[in-house]
């Protein structure tokens, strides 16, 4: 079996890649931003993501729709679905894993460059446009 097929932790970790029709990765956050979304209100024009939710909670803006999601729930913003997430407790922790496309996270990859400052060309780079 390729060592890209099989991970022992997603922590730190992939599970698919670029060669892949989707990605997972589990990412977490510390609760301590003063940012209010860990990503803005977005839309990508050709790409489904999901979320699972593993512990903390994370605050959801799918279309018009604002909710909260603890651990066990997930999230799927479809195509062309306006969303934005981040984490619901300030000072609380919160882990959850990304299924999305090697697109999206080339696009998040690209985003957090040493440099990256148009934020908007990126994302229109990646099939997807920046809404705030």
């Amino acid at each position: 079996m390729p060592s890209e097929s099989f991970v022992t932790s997603l922590a730190g970790g992939q599970l698919g890649g670029p060669d892949s029709d989707f990605a997972i990765v589990e990412w977490a956050d510390s609760g301590e931003s003063d940012w209010e979304w860990i990503a803005p209100l977005h839309v990508h024009h050709a790409d489904d993501e999901a979320w699972y939710v593993l512990g903390g909670m994370l605050r959801f803006r799918i279309g018009d729709e604002i909710c909260e999601a603890g651990p066990g729930t997930a999230v799927l913003a479809s195509k062309g679905t306006p969303h934005a997430y981040g984490n619901a407790r300030r000072g609380q922790p919160a882990r959850y894993l990304l299924v999305t496309t090697p697109k999206i996270l080339a696009l998040v990859h690209a985003l957090h460059q040493p440099g990256a400052d148009d934020y908007a060309a990126i994302f229109r780079a990646h099939d997807s446009q920046l809404l705030s």
